[in-house]
């Protein structure tokens, strides 16, 4: 990511610096998404003839990742503020959703939201790429929610009075100071998460999400040419959460989060 930015014009401020990197590699990520084909259809088989099959998996991966990711900070923000909540039962229900996320696997819960969760609520019904949405999200809340809650326990009690003391309510006190300072504090971690977040998505293949992982299984199994398969299929996460952490990076360059820290 540094030297992504050192591409550009010194003369630019740290923030436009880090905005354009942001738009750069996030152009090249979808562009990279939705043109792999070419580069993939030059490989000898049986990568060529799967060209479209991987380009297909991996668009999926990238939406389970990130309306997974997008909806698991929302809640872990809640969940945050229900663990340092005054409200005994909120406390209650946010440290048992993260003792009982954090405590077993993800296989686990992709599998029961998708088998269990239908026979828990009459009437529910979910298709497995929803399912695999469900499970990733509450996975990410409960990791999520442990870096806001840290962020949050970071900033001094002090801020907090000043801020009353010149007449802000509780919810502007945390809206307006509190959370912006918390949230560069817990950003880092965060971004953690969500790259994870890409690589656990795989697991979705098991309740038959068609992602990368599955195309990547589904080939080498008619193929039986698992090497070429296999690299192509981690090559392409690769490129994919690198991209990810390059943004995240200038992400972090942008809100400035050492200074903050």
């Amino acid at each position: 990511m540094r030297a992504a930015i050192t591409l550009l014009p010194v003369a630019w401020s740290r923030e436009r610096r880090s905005a354009i990197t942001i738009a750069l590699v996030t152009a090249g990520m979808v562009a990279f998404l939705w043109l792999m084909t070419i580069p993939l259809s030059w490989m000898p088989e049986p990568i060529k003839s799967a060209a479209i099959q991987f380009a297909e998996g991996a668009r999926v991966t990238m939406g389970l990742t990130v309306v997974s990711g997008a909806i698991g900070i929302l809640l872990g923000i809640l969940a945050a503020l229900a663990k340092l909540s005054k409200f005994l039962p909120f406390r209650w229900v946010a440290n048992f959703y993260v003792w009982a996320i954090r405590g077993t696997p993800l296989l686990v819960q992709v599998l029961f939201v998708f088998l269990a969760l239908p026979g828990l609520v009459p009437g529910l019904e979910l298709s497995d790429f929803n399912s695999a949405v469900v499970a990733l999200a509450l996975n990410a809340g409960a990791y999520n929610a442990e870096a806001i809650r840290a962020g949050i326990l970071a900033i001094n009690k002090g801020q907090t009075e000043a801020a009353r003391s010149l007449g802000l309510s509780p919810f502007q006190t945390f809206r307006d100071v509190i959370f912006p300072q918390s949230f560069r504090i817990a950003l880092p971690p965060l971004v953690n998460n969500f790259v994870s977040l890409l690589k656990d998505s795989s697991l979705a293949y098991v309740i038959g999400v068609v992602e990368l992982s599955n195309i990547g299984n589904r080939i080498q199994s008619v193929t039986f040419q698992p090497i070429p398969v296999f690299i192509t299929t981690a090559s392409i996460y690769l490129i994919l959460t690198t991209a990810l952490t390059q943004i995240s990076g200038a992400i972090e360059r942008q809100l400035d989060v050492e200074r903050h820290q």
